[in-house]
């Protein structure tokens, strides 16, 4: 087995625990283990059903995501040399996964979870989010280096609005949290007016679809002009990806945010944001001329 297919493994795994993840939210099973973490209601594995069922199943595919990681850098630490990039794909994917348990933890213990509307979670989601959008960013970068072997990454012309606009993907998902959140915790007709006695959550609804439309037509102006170049299969896929956002965004707010809409808007804001970060390792890629096979887990002698 190639170590990209471990890290193709893993990436998948990380997808279907962000989706657990936002299955908690939506039904409200955050304190379906009580203040108990690692172990949930004091116990390895307690009674499963209603919210403890939801929140056990959803740490136990994080601990295996987790596993999972552990396994990715030790068989690239074993399978690379000193100073390959993967080295420092894998290093930065194994401080964010901790980084992401660690904030984790912090919303269990402190109770941030179920009805809690306090400043404290409407901070704490976002950034819970947006440390998940790190850790994805550094196994894509794993799995392009993997890939073959490059010699670093220029400053191009590129290099600006790929940051900038990559930037503005992660205010598109904080603000998205938030108005996930809202969402949850006061459900509301659409045609609903904001009174002044509402939530301030409330009010911050109206920041994610600004921001994201603004963000969406900048990334998908950048990556239709690049359908001629080396990043042209990324680029492709940040364009239609934007164009289905757009769609799942609007039956979003037309139905009411139903979970099975919201839980393929999640999806496919991961696989945009995976898409333009393979997009920029590709228009900054210095590549050394020799392409060099996928690494092999098989020990050395």
């Amino acid at each position: 087995m190639h170590v990209k297919r471990i890290v193709d493994g893993t990436i998948l795994l990380n997808l279907i625990v962000i989706l657990l993840g936002a299955v908690v939210r939506a039904t409200g099973s955050g304190a379906g283990c009580g203040r108990s973490w690692p172990t949930c209601q004091g116990e390895i594995v307690p009674a499963l059903e209603g919210a403890t069922a939801v929140e056990f199943t959803h740490r136990a595919v994080s601990a295996l995501a987790l596993l999972a990681v552990a396994w990715m850098v030790i068989v690239v630490f074993r399978t690379s040399r000193r100073g390959d990039l993967v080295r420092k794909g894998v290093v930065a994917v194994g401080v964010s996964i901790v980084i992401e348990a660690l904030i984790g933890m912090v919303i269990v213990l402190a109770e941030w979870v179920a009805d809690d509307v306090s400043v404290a979670r409407a901070v704490s989601v976002p950034l819970h989010l947006v440390s998940t959008f790190v850790l994805l960013a550094g196994l894509v970068m794993t799995r392009f280096w993997v890939t073959n072997r490059f010699t670093g990454h220029s400053r191009s012309r590129f290099r600006q609005p790929l940051l900038v606009i990559g930037a503005g993907m992660l205010a598109v998902a904080a603000t998205g949290a938030v108005t996930a959140l809202a969402d949850t915790l006061f459900p509301k007709d659409v045609a609903s007016a904001v009174t002044a006695g509402e939530h301030f959550l409330t009010r911050l609804r109206v920041a994610h679809p600004i921001v994201a439309v603004a963000v969406g037509f900048a990334a998908a102006w950048f990556a239709a002009r690049r359908l001629d170049g080396p990043g042209r299969g990324p680029a492709l896929l940040v364009v239609g990806a934007v164009l289905v956002e757009v769609i799942l965004g609007g039956a979003n707010v037309a139905f009411l945010t139903p979970l099975g809409l919201s839980l393929a808007h999640l999806l496919v804001a991961d696989v945009l944001w995976m898409s333009w970060v393979w997009l920029a390792l590709e228009l900054t890629a210095q590549r050394s001329g020799n392409a060099v096979p996928a690494l092999d887990v098989s020990p050395h002698p």
